[in-house]
Formats: C-alpha cells, structure tokens, sequence
C-alpha cells in the first residue's frame, strides 16, 4: 500500500534534453556539403571549387606585370625544389603566345600548358582567316570564355593557374591584363599574382604614383618589388624570369632579359640593329644572285632516251 510510482517524464522534455547534450557541427561542416562540385552553390553564393583553385595559386611563385609607356615588363619567380633540377630543363614561368603578346603565369603548370596551347591556337587561326594579328583583348575573352565553361559544366574542375598578359595592337597599344580561374580578366597598370600578392600589390601603390611610366623606371619597379617580396635572397638568372615587350621596327616583339639587373636598354636596342643589319644584307644578297636560265621546252614526239641495263650480280659462294 505504501508504494508509490515514480513520474513518467515526457517525450518532448526528453527531446529538447537531448537537443542540449548533442554538440554543434563545426562551422567548416556547411562547405564540406558544397565543395563536391563546381556547379552547385554554397547559401552565401559561393563556389568553393573556385576559390580553392585560387588558393593553390597563393603557394606559386611571384610573378609581376608593370605597364609602361614605351613597353610591358613581365618579372617571375622560379622556385628551384631541388638543387639537382637543370634550370635550363625544367618548367618555366615566361611563355610566347604570339609575336606581340607574351604571358606570365603562376599556378598549376600543367594547367597552364593547356591553356598557352589554345591560346596560341586562337591567334594563328585569327592570323590565318584575317591575315592580321588578333588584338589582345579579343585574344584574352577568347581564353577566359573557356576557363569560365570549366566552372559551369559538371564533371570539370577549374583550371589552377592565373596568367598575365603582356601585349601590343593598333587599337589600344600596349596592354597588360590578369586573368584567373574563375574567368574573370581586367586591365591593370601593375599587378601581382602567386605568393605574396598583398605584400607586393601594396609596395605597388606605394611605388607607383604617376599616371603612366617609362620603360626604365618600370623594369627598375618591378626588380624592386620582386626583391622585397620573393622568398629567394639574391637575384641569380636560376630564380628570376624577366621580359619585357617593346616596338622593334613597327612591330612588337617580346625579349627575354638574360643581362644582369641594371643593365641599360641601349645594349639590347644594339642587339636588335646587328638582327636587323644582318637580315638586310642578307636580302640584299638575295636580289643579286642573277636568275637562272630557263630550261628548254621538252619535245612531246621526241622518243625517250636509251637507259643502260640493268648490271646483274652473281654471287659467289665460297668452296669449303
């Protein structure tokens, strides 16, 4: 008669207790169920395939782009993993696309491989149809359209690798643009991409004050800002890639600066006349050799020459 029964607790306290015991999912947990593919979208309006492919161009080497009235000055670092590599062999940072415009990138170099081959594709298959060079920003959209569809179309990843181009067209002159994985370009007067952009972008609007520079005092910019930010401590022809993009003779025409640093333009501008010196004479040698006679009209009745037979050789075998 004494016994008493104990409550009976209710299933919705049960469940909000247990609602307060259970620990909350980490932040990180959200993106990890919207990272599986480039074409679905995070609730922020995010594509975190993207931005990761942004972020393994942050671990590339510096490369800088400096506009300049007269030219464009492109300067790369090379990090050397190994000191056995051949520098010579290995894969580089500079590359010609066209006869005007050059392209410096950073990221993914395989990546980027592909992307030099079209892009050189699309200016030959312009040179061939128009018998004229592609301007440099038809050239650049062209290259970007195709980088975009790789973040739009499902089993594709972007591409990891950001290029600047360095150019030259009769429409807007020298030019230097900056593209990166997600397909966006714009024109800028210096940039930076790959490792320590911020530290480089903001020497670059320090040092940067006039509208527009000259050639010179651009390619002394570029050494300066690549010096100070670069992980290397000596600037040695193994760890830096320098070019710059001038007018030689009407046309543009990119040159790789294998002189040491403060070497002054006129020793290469002497290099470029003795190229030029030596393909006028050459020419000229040309139009003097006389021409040669023209041969006599061959008889269609006459009978064809008499050929000698045909030498038969016996073989010998010796006796044993």
């Amino acid at each position: 008669l004494g016994h008493t029964r104990a409550p009976r607790r209710s299933r919705l306290g049960d469940h909000r207790r247990r609602a307060q015991v259970a620990p909350s999912r980490p932040p990180s947990a959200m993106s990890r169920r919207y990272d599986s593919r480039t074409t679905i979208f995070s609730p922020e309006g995010r594509l975190y395939q993207v931005e990761y492919a942004m972020e393994a161009i942050s671990h590339a080497g510096t490369a800088i782009g400096v506009l300049a009235s007269d030219g464009v000055v492109l300067a790369a670092e090379k990090k050397m993993n190994s000191k056995l590599l051949e520098p010579s062999k290995s894969s580089e940072k500079m590359y010609m696309i066209d006869d005007h415009v050059a392209c410096a990138v950073a990221g993914i170099t395989a990546d980027a491989n592909i992307l030099i081959n079209q892009a050189r594709l699309h200016a030959q298959r312009h040179l061939y149809n128009y018998q004229e060079p592609q301007p440099v920003e038809q050239l650049v959209q062209r290259l970007c359209d195709e980088k975009q569809a790789y973040t739009q179309y499902g089993g594709l990843r972007p591409f990891g690798v950001s290029m600047l181009f360095a150019g030259w067209d009769a429409i807007h002159g020298f030019q230097l643009y900056q593209s990166d994985p997600s397909g966006n370009y714009n024109g800028w007067r210096a940039t930076c991409i790959g490792a320590n952009e911020k530290a480089a972008t903001s020497l670059l609007k320090q040092e940067y004050k006039e509208k527009i520079i000259p050639l010179s005092e651009a390619l002394q910019l570029a050494i300066k800002v690549l010096t100070k930010t670069a992980d290397a401590t000596a600037l040695t022809p193994e760890n830096f890639d320098l070019v710059t993009l001038t007018r030689v003779g009407g046309k543009a025409s990119p040159e790789r600066n294998t002189q040491p640093c403060g070497a002054s333009s006129e020793s290469r501008s002497r290099g470029v006349q003795t190229d030029d010196f030596a393909k006028t004479k050459l020419s000229a040698a040309r139009q003097s050799v006389p021409p040669t006679p023209p041969t006599a009209p061959r008889t269609v009745n006459a009978p064809p020459p008499k050929r000698n037979p045909l030498p038969t050789h016996t073989h010998l075998h010796p006796t044993p």
